[in-house]
């Protein structure tokens, strides 16, 4: 015998809220892949999609996503560079980094840019829905395989510092860019700034790393883990600006 006056009446639950995403990954096959799987999830939504980090700060700008899913090695500004800028510019977006990269000091350095999730992508297909609910919840989501390793502790995000932390961030994203085979003027242009000026950046890189060459910020670039080896180029000569 039913007791209560509530009959055969069942609460209506609310639907859930809709998980707005934006993507950013340079591998169209990786994230078309990426957005199959979060298109089967009925309350996520994919808004947008880039594959650089430029491309996606103006559409976390425009669209003031939910969640972005970031690729770490992207050309022209990293996702780690990416990820502290929209954490500084939008803070209520939760950013998820996906990397193949399973090293303790990437996990790090993501979560001190400001990341809330760092995902494996070869294990994205059974955790992403976990990760995404779980950030937009305001927690913080590693994948399991990086949890389990041994000695691996969060504590380390205060007390280990990369090779990059004494630079700027515009000295980073310069180096990257040289890295990248980027001469004078095609980082000046992308930057919108003047050769000159970005000389004098190349050069505080140069003294406050103690380095002399272009190949040698390149190899820096490389051991730092600011770009993979499959992103390095040969480096350009790099042709003085004559003085005024």
């Amino acid at each position: 015998m039913e007791t209560g006056g509530g009959g055969n009446q069942n609460p209506v639950s609310k639907p859930a809220k809709t998980i707005r995403v934006i993507l950013a990954d340079d591998h169209t096959l990786v994230r078309a892949g990426i957005r199959a799987l979060l298109e089967k999830l009925p309350e996520v939504k994919v808004i947008g999609e880039a594959d650089d980090g430029r491309e996606v700060l103006d559409l976390v700008k425009a669209h003031q996503p939910d969640v972005v899913v970031l690729d770490i090695a992207m050309p022209g500004l990293n996702g780690l560079e990416a990820a502290e800028r929209m954490a500084r510019d939008f803070p209520k977006v939760r950013i998820i980094i996906l990397s193949m990269h399973n090293n303790e000091e990437y996990v790090l350095r993501a979560l001190k840019a400001g990341a809330a999730g760092y995902l494996l992508k070869k294990a994205a297909t059974k955790e992403l829905a976990t990760a995404l609910h779980e950030v937009v919840r305001g927690e913080i989501y590693l994948s399991e395989e990086i949890k389990l390793q041994k000695n691996f502790s969060l504590h380390g995000i205060t007390h280990q510092k990369s090779p990059l932390e004494q630079l700027t961030g515009r000295q980073r994203e310069i180096l990257q860019l040289i890295a990248e085979g980027q001469n004078t003027k095609q980082i000046g242009d992308i930057l919108k700034v003047s050769p000159k000026t970005v000389e004098y950046h190349r050069m505080k890189l140069m003294t406050g790393l103690d380095l002399h060459d272009i190949p040698g910020l390149v190899r820096f670039a490389l051991r730092a883990g600011l770009i993979p080896s499959e992103n390095m180029a040969p480096a350009k000569p790099v042709i003085p600006i004559p003085a005024s």
